[in-house]
């Protein structure tokens, strides 16, 4: 049982390492999913939103990750 929950724990440590950038991601999903929901704007242009969201959110957690590693 103790290696079924160090594997569980790793899995989660995978997609859980940096806050910011799981809840960052989660957030720009959640909005364009909304968006996909309650609004006429075209697949499109929802995926595109989707794919400059998530770069936009990786490009920051880069830049806050160097940032503590320079300190």
């Amino acid at each position: 049982m103790n290696i079924l929950s160090l594997i569980f724990r790793e899995l989660v440590g995978l997609f859980v390492d940096d806050e910011f950038l799981a809840v960052a991601i989660l957030a720009v999903i959640a909005g364009c999913g909304a968006m996909a929901a309650y609004t006429e704007v075209a697949a499109l242009v929802i995926g595109a939103l989707l794919l400059a969201g998530c770069v936009v959110v990786l490009l920051a957690s880069v830049a806050r990750g160097s940032r503590r590693i320079r300190r």
